[in-house]
């Protein structure tokens, strides 16, 4: 991480790299620029939501280096050299991801503004092997928030793309060094 620029008052821009969707990224940011932040003002990748911005409903969930975060929460100068996947970078080219491709099977959206981080808290709890059981998954997610209700079918299409996701993170993992 290296200053590069100042904003009003002195304050030093940092310039950090990141591995964003499978694209390397430089991005120059200041001290208080939140991941979310970053994403949606600054990259212009609106798929991740801001919801209550305190943590609370999981609208803001990314993959950090594989496991689930919430963006509104943390600043993007303490993840300098990190992996992160958004909604946007789960897909492969035409093809959605098992998880994409199982909520929209079962219906598991309604007004859609939850959706991206329940899609990827559900493939963070997958890669996390943290949930089993449909109690476990129950738990797991019970930090993303739907307003609409749709929770059954966000269940269902967890459990229905948990086998297919579970496959597609160890080749993955194979196939890195």
């Amino acid at each position: 991480m290296s200053e590069t620029s100042t904003a009003a008052g002195g304050i030093a821009a940092c310039s950090i790299t990141l591995q964003l969707n499978g694209e390397h990224r430089e991005v120059e940011v200041y001290p208080w620029t939140t991941l979310l932040d970053l994403l949606r003002e600054q990259l212009h990748l609106t798929g991740t939501k801001k919801g209550c911005d305190h943590g609370q409903c999981g609208a803001c969930t990314v993959l950090l280096n594989g496991k689930r975060i919430n963006s509104c929460l943390t600043l993007v100068v303490m993840h300098d050299g990190a992996t992160l996947t958004t909604i946007e970078g789960l897909a492969n080219g035409g093809e959605l991801h098992p998880m994409q491709a199982a909520f929209v099977s079962h219906d598991a959206f309604q007004c859609g503004y939850c959706t991206p981080g329940q899609i990827c808290s559900a493939v963070g709890l997958v890669s996390e092997g943290h949930a089993q059981t449909r109690d476990e998954l129950r738990e797991q997610m019970s930090g993303n928030v739907c307003r609409c209700g749709a929770y059954p079918n966000i269940l269902a299409a967890i459990e229905e793309a948990m086998p297919q996701t579970r496959d597609r993170l160890t080749a993955v993992r194979e196939v890195k060094p």
